[in-house]
């Protein structure tokens, strides 16, 4: 396990190679981000070099995926968010698939993996993996659609590529369905990154119900 920490979490409030440096000196050698689009990439990418940081993972800049008018527009984020990672050095990018559009549950589920399908070129091109994000409707993201890790699991093995894999949010599975560890261990061929915090509350790992040791 390598501990990643995502920097508009900790340090929003702070210059983000300074952020970047801050957590070089608290002995972490990784760090996460979102939005990339107001960062200097070329900065960010010396400031890593320079602290032995490295940024493993940004956000595409475009997150709707089931509603097929959108899949252009989401394939053009995803091939210039995998340009902007190239150039700072990050392998993987974290996606949303959107909102649940009131289409039949098949429909949407397909049109989430043909947007996938379609884009394997481009992940091949750039060498970096895309990651789908299942969250919760109960409490932080009402109205988005995939939520249950198993159809994010189940995407995934129906794209079969190296390059599509699951950021599997301990935090919001264990708001939406718990049983945490089988899920996990029994599908880590899907998982490429972990995020996590306690529940209730989305606050540190020492509090809430999940067991961090």
């Amino acid at each position: 396990m390598r501990p990643c920490v995502p920097i508009p979490c900790f340090f929003g409030d702070m210059d983000f190679c300074e952020a970047i440096k801050k957590v070089a000196t608290l002995g972490f050698d990784a760090a996460e981000t979102y939005n990339w689009k107001n960062l200097d990439l070329d900065r960010v990418r010396a400031a890593c070099a320079d602290s032995g940081v490295e940024l493993l993972s940004m956000c595409t800049s475009e997150f709707r995926m089931t509603d097929p008018a959108f899949r252009t527009a989401w394939l053009q984020g995803l091939r210039e968010s995998c340009e902007a990672a190239v150039r700072v050095g990050a392998k993987k990018l974290i996606t949303q698939v959107g909102p649940d559009t009131g289409a039949e549950r098949a429909a949407q589920h397909a049109a989430i993996v043909e947007t996938l399908e379609q884009a394997k070129p481009i992940l091949d091109t750039y060498g970096v993996t895309i990651m789908l994000e299942p969250l919760n409707v109960l409490v932080d993201h009402p109205g988005y659609y995939l939520t249950r890790a198993q159809e994010g699991f189940d995407i995934v093995r129906e794209v079969g590529h190296p390059y599509v894999k699951i950021v599997y949010d301990i935090y919001h599975q264990q708001v939406t369905e718990g049983n945490i560890i089988p899920s996990i261990i029994n599908n880590l061929d899907c998982i490429a990154h972990l995020h996590s915090a306690g529940h209730p509350g989305r606050i540190d790992l020492q509090f809430g119900e999940n067991d961090y040791r």
